[in-house]
C-alpha cells in the first residue's frame, strides 16, 4: 500500500472515529427529571416534560424520578444527581442560604434558575365528622403534614407558626405522602392532611369523591405574616366535589431549578421547550395553565443558568 493510500484511510479511520464519538455524546445526553410523590402536581408535570424532552432535545434521553419533593430533589441538584427538578420557593431559598433546620447542612451553591412555574395552594382538607374549619380547631387533632423535610412539610410548620401554633399543640402529626395520608382519612385514622400543591391536586379530588369533606380556610393576614415568597390567595368553589364556596388560603410560587454543571446548550433547549410546548404540558395537569412566560422570572431565588439566560435575552425579556 502506498503512503497516500494509508494516510487517506489513516484520516478516514479518524473522521468516522469522530463523528462516532460525536453520535455517542448526543446519544449520551441524560436528562433526569426530580419530581415528587406520584399523587402530587409535579410527577404527572415531570411524566410530560419527560416526553417533550424526549421528543424535542437531540439525542437525549429522559427519566423521571419520584421523590420526596422539593427539599431531596434541591440536594440531588447540588449532587449531580438530577438536571431538572420541580420545587417549591422558600425551599429554594432555604436551600441557597443553607437552612440546616429545613434539611440543607450548606448552602447549595450549585442550584440555577430555569423558570418560575406555577403557585402552590397551601390546602387543608378535613373530614367533615371532625367539626374543623378553623386553623385553631386543628389543636388536639390529628393531621399530616408531608414527608419530613418536604417543602409541604416546611410549609405547614410555617404556616401554624404564623397561626401561633405548633406540632406539639396537635393531638397526632403524621409525617406521610399525599397518597398516604388520603388513605388514612378514608379509613377514619386521620382528622386533616394538609397538602401543598396545585390546584385540582389528584390526591384531593380522590379523597372528597370518597370521603365527606371540607377544606379548612387559612385567612389572609397569614400570608401578611409570612410575608415573600408567600402570598394570599382563594381556592375556587368547584375545585373539588362537595366544595361549594370560595375558601381563602396561601400560596407560594414553583420553580424550575437545575445546576451549574448542566451544560449552557442544555439548560437552553430545557427552557426553550419547556415554554414553546405549553399546551403539552396543560394537557397533564391544569395546575400548568398558569406557568407565562412574561413571568418565567419572577421571584427567581437563585441566579439564572446561562442557558436559560440566553432564551430569555431572545425573547427579549433580558
Amino acid at each position: 500500500m502506498s503512503n497516500s493510500i494509508r494516510n487517506f484511510a489513516l484520516v478516514t479511520v479518524g473522521l468516522v472515529s469522530l463523528a462516532t464519538t460525536a453520535t455517542a455524546a448526543r446519544a449520551d445526553q441524560f436528562i433526569n427529571i426530580l419530581t415528587g410523590g406520584t399523587s402530587g402536581v409535579y410527577y404527572p408535570l415531570g411524566v410530560a416534560l419527560s416526553k417533550i424532552y424526549g421528543e424535542t432535545i437531540e439525542g437525549a434521553r429522559t427519566q423521571v424520578q419520584a421523590t420526596k419533593a422539593s427539599v431531596e430533589n434541591l440536594n440531588l441538584l447540588q449532587q449531580g444527581r438530577g438536571e431538572i427538578a420541580f420545587a417549591l420557593g422558600d425551599s429554594v431559598k432555604m436551600a441557597w442560604e443553607g437552612d440546616a433546620d429545613a434539611g440543607f447542612k450548606a448552602p447549595l451553591d450549585k442550584l440555577r434558575g430555569i423558570a418560575t412555574i406555577y403557585p402552590n395552594y397551601i390546602q387543608i382538607m378535613a373530614s367533615r365528622e371532625s367539626g374543623i374549619t378553623t386553623l385553631a380547631e386543628l389543636k388536639e387533632q390529628s393531621l399530616s403534614v408531608g414527608a419530613p423535610k418536604s417543602g409541604t412539610e416546611l410549609n405547614a410548620r410555617a404556616i401554624l407558626a404564623a397561626a401561633g401554633m405548633s406540632y406539639d399543640q396537635l393531638g397526632k402529626t403524621e409525617y406521610l405522602p399525599f397518597a398516604e395520608s388520603v388513605e388514612l382519612m378514608k379509613n377514619r385514622q386521620l382528622d386533616a392532611t394538609l397538602q401543598s400543591a396545585g390546584l385540582g391536586v389528584s390526591s384531593f379530588r380522590d379523597l372528597a369523591t370518597s370521603l365527606d369533606v371540607q377544606l379548612v380556610a387559612i385567612p389572609a393576614e397569614i400570608a401578611t405574616k409570612l410575608g415573600a415568597p408567600y402570598v394570599a390567595a382563594t381556592v375556587p368553589a368547584g375545585t373539588y366535589e362537595g366544595q361549594d364556596a370560595d375558601v381563602s388560603t396561601v400560596a407560594v410560587g414553583n420553580f424550575l431549578i437545575t445546576h451549574s454543571d448542566v451544560s449552557d446548550d442544555v439548560a437552553y433547549e430545557m427552557t426553550k421547550q419547556l415554554f414553546e410546548n405549553l399546551p403539552a404540558l396543560s394537557a397533564a395537569h391544569k395546575a400548568a395553565g398558569s406557568v407565562k412566560l412574561e413571568d418565567a422570572m419572577t421571584g427567581m431565588p437563585v441566579p439564572l443558568h446561562p442557558g436559560a439566560e440566553r432564551y430569555y435575552k431572545e425573547k427579549g425579556l433580558l
